[in-house]
């Protein structure tokens, strides 16, 4: 862009009704000193003879033109004041010429400038603007599929990604005010620090929307938390990833879905949020299956594997309130999830059947005769909620109802018994266990108003001080 110190400077486009008519004025004004910048036609306005070309509209990005026909005065290089569009009084006292467009209407508004068309201003912000991004640029043939480029660079979690380009990129983003530069953390297996900029471009190719953004870097920042223990989720064999539970007037803002299908497909925040986490753990930090990631079988949800609580119908506290935080902030919960295990009790009608019930399926959690190994989510949908609020169970009560259920005979349970090699040691016989450490089980109000269906989601089965605990994180904007 030429560096305009001093004078008037108008930028207009042949593609205006109100630039065209007001051609004499540009030409009287130009004529006196006045630089003319057209954005799709250098040889518009005709009777000016020195237009500039702003066809690559740099002029109009610097100039944070939102309509044609504009004029800004400069001066020392500074803005000092514009007009827009035709109104004849403003353009004469911005111009001091009295008699200024004395045969033209005293009117017209002007029309959107070609800088601030849909898409058109990320793409000038990438290449004129300041841009932070700083990661590396890596270039595609003209004849190479972005799709299939990715997957020939190994980024993909084996779908197909958004290849993210420096537009796409930044659009992403603008959905934090956080620096693009700042680092979140240190990413295993590799330890590689992670910024903003980084997740964002995960983010991208994982499909999110830019007011996903602080969610995914919520969920990133929770599975660094020393507790979460992601390094050593990722080195199991067993078949845990992280499951993510959105709590907050966040998740309803950016439409999660916590109703019928919430751990399904057909939601782009829900599916798309939880794989950015997967990616960043995958391209950032290099858990890659076959590498560091030694999943003997691994589970679907280690391509996404997250949801929002139901909190608008519950009549139960919500998961982050349990977990200290007020209904109004939003937050982000991780476990070390493995895959749905289906609870379908639609007989129960009193609360301690239907306990029994939740009892029984929890039980074989890892194994039914391992105890306090693995922690456990227990999701319950709206039908069966209903059955414990209609009888005044809150969900401690509940809980306190499982804990006693989930005592174990540990004649039970110890190696051999049943037939059953797998087991605990013969000294745990003689005596009752718990199925789970304290606090170890989780529950949560998801899932559509019919069906009177619940789902146990089992843990890592290296929960608590040992292995990884369940761990909340507040979203910031």
């Amino acid at each position: 862009m030429d560096r305009i110190e001093n004078g008037l400077v108008a930028v207009v486009k042949q593609d205006c009704e109100t630039c065209v008519l007001i051609e004499p004025v540009l030409a009287h004004l130009a004529a006196n000193g006045m630089s003319v910048y057209s954005q799709d036609n250098p040889g518009f306005p005709g009777s000016v003879t020195d237009v500039r070309d702003d066809r690559e509209l740099e002029t109009s990005f610097n100039l944070e033109i939102e309509t044609v026909p504009t004029v800004v005065r400069m001066e020392n290089g500074i803005e000092t004041g514009r007009v827009v569009g035709w109104v004849r009084d403003e353009w004469r006292d911005f111009t001091g010429i009295s008699d200024l467009g004395e045969d033209l209407p005293g009117f017209r508004p002007g029309c959107g400038s070609k800088s601030v068309e849909p898409g058109v201003a990320e793409e000038l912000a990438v290449r004129f603007g300041d841009l932070p991004i700083v990661s590396r640029r890596i270039e595609v043939g003209p004849l190479e599929d972005e799709i299939e480029a990715c997957f020939e660079r190994d980024w993909s979690d084996g779908l197909p990604v958004v290849p993210p380009t420096p537009t796409r990129v930044y659009r992403m983003l603008q959905g934090t005010t956080r620096a693009p530069d700042e680092v979140i953390g240190i990413i295993p297996p590799d330890l590689a620090p992670c910024t903003v900029e980084k997740v964002a471009i995960n983010a991208v190719m994982a499909g999110c929307k830019p007011e996903y953004l602080p969610v995914v870097l919520a969920a990133v920042e929770a599975a660094l938390i020393e507790e979460f223990c992601m390094h050593g989720l990722l080195c199991t064999t067993m078949f845990a990833g992280p499951m993510v539970v959105v709590n907050g007037p966040m998740a309803r803002r950016i439409g999660m879905n916590s109703r019928e299908n919430a751990l399904g497909q057909g939601n782009r925040a829900n599916a798309t949020i939880g794989r950015a986490l997967q990616l960043v753990i995958r391209n950032v930090g290099g858990g890659k299956p076959g590498g560091i990631d030694r999943a003997c079988l691994g589970n679907p949800g280690k391509y996404t594997f997250c949801f929002a609580e139901d909190e608008e119908g519950s009549n139960w506290d919500s998961l982050s309130v349990e977990r200290g935080f007020s209904p109004e902030t939003s937050t982000v919960t991780l476990f070390a999830g493995d895959g749905v295990q289906a609870v379908a009790d639609q007989k129960s009608r009193e609360p301690v059947s239907l306990a029994r019930t939740f009892a029984a399926c929890l039980r074989i959690v890892d194994h039914p005769k391992m105890v306090m190994a693995g922690d456990a989510f227990l999701i319950v949908t709206p039908e069966h909620e209903r059955v414990f609020h209609d009888a005044g169970w809150s969900k401690a009560r509940l809980k306190d109802e499982l804990d006693e259920l989930l005592m174990i005979p540990g004649d039970e349970i110890v190696a051999g018994a049943g037939g059953i090699a797998e087991g605990v040691p013969a000294k745990m016989a003689g005596k009752s266990w718990p199925k789970f450490r304290p606090g170890g089980l989780n529950i949560v109000r998801a899932g559509g108003g019919a069906g009177m269906f619940s789902a146990v989601i089992g843990g890592w089965a290296a929960s608590g001080e040992i292995g990884s605990i369940p761990v909340t994180k507040e979203i910031t904007e």
